[in-house]
């Protein structure tokens, strides 16, 4: 590329907004804030199940749908005039990276719910789907995200489990977002419902560059130097900040060791927690109370608890479960 041309490429590149890299800092700083809750339900500080439930629940899905709003809108921004494509692949690699990372390491350490498809797992996937549809006419990607957001809608409130079915329940599946019971996983960020905060954002930032919306707020300014600053470097902070907060909360459990919890109470918290995610909060409290019930006259409680079961290959735990399942419906 001639050096006239590098310079129009520049000139035509939309500003860089700092109230972007602002949101996306504070986003930061709101995730650890609730990995934090995590970590301290996980060494017994916060009854189990609170860090997936209440107030903590609606905490998360507020960060990750900020996530990927934001998300949408940088590679909308970054693909403006064009894909930059040396730039775009170093930084899809850096992230598809991390995911495998995380992947492995909670492989390792949580077997039974490790991260199969987090949100940087998302991000990856929804990055290449996304550089396509920079290229479309804009009224290709407000269709879709008119479409996803009705699928998030008659989800959520009209007919329960139209969109879903068992046969996407495997993991090699479940990261569509359509299964009913996917396995068990610490960060389990689909596609559906999450493409639709990222198609949002891809939309957002269409229409603003072409009406000149862009410009105005690159004019605002950053707002918070230093949450800007964290916010250029999101890649670096969500690696990092996890393993320094759990060693923080480790470290607290060994000078001031939390209460012994009881183990009925955190089974049932435990599934309902889990329960939720999928179906309504009656039928799990008739689930849980199913399971806990015949756990004790097994006496495979103790032991599922322990670690010692593997609940996704235990055939007793899976007869229990299918038992209840029905009975609850």
């Amino acid at each position: 590329m001639t050096l006239p041309a590098i310079e129009a490429d520049a000139a035509a590149r939309p500003p860089r907004i700092g109230l972007l890299d602002t949101a996306r800092g504070a986003a930061l700083i709101a995730m650890a804030t609730y990995h934090f809750s995590w970590d301290m339900e996980f060494m017994g500080y916060l009854a189990p199940g609170t860090a997936e439930t209440g107030w903590l629940k609606i905490y998360a899905r507020a960060i990750a749908t900020t996530f990927l709003f934001i998300v949408g809108i940088s590679l909308a921004l970054s693909s403006t005039p064009e894909a930059r494509w040396p730039s775009f692949w170093k930084r899809f690699g850096m992230i598809a990276a991390a995911a495998a990372l995380i992947s492995i390491a909670t492989r390792i350490a949580m077997p039974n719910e490790w991260i199969y498809f987090g949100i940087l797992h998302c991000i990856a996937v929804l990055t290449l789907i996304g550089v396509v549809f920079v290229r479309l006419p804009l009224a290709f990607t407000l269709i879709v995200t008119v479409a996803l957001l009705a699928a998030w809608i008659t989800d959520n409130f009209g007919t329960p489990g139209l969109l879903r079915s068992s046969f996407f329940d495997p993991r090699y599946l479940a990261w569509i977002g359509l299964a009913e019971m996917p396995e068990r996983s610490n960060d389990y960020v689909p596609l559906f419902p999450w493409a639709t905060p990222f198609f949002a954002g891809l939309s957002f930032a269409s229409i603003a560059l072409r009406t000149g919306i862009v410009h105005r707020l690159a004019a605002i300014g950053t707002g918070s130097w230093w949450t800007a600053k964290l916010g250029r470097h999101s890649l670096a902070f969500y690696l990092i900040h996890q393993p320094v907060l759990i060693a923080l909360a480790y470290g607290l459990s060994l000078a001031v060791p939390p209460p012994k919890p009881d183990p009925v109470e955190t089974y049932l918290k435990q599934c309902n927690a889990a329960c939720v995610m999928q179906q309504g909060e009656a039928l799990c409290h008739s689930f849980c109370q199913c399971t806990l019930q015949k756990l004790q006259t097994q006496s495979l409680l103790t032991p599922l608890q322990a670690g010692t079961i593997d609940i996704e290959n235990d055939e007793r735990v899976q007869t229990i479960a299918a038992e209840c399942s029905a009975e609850a419906q």
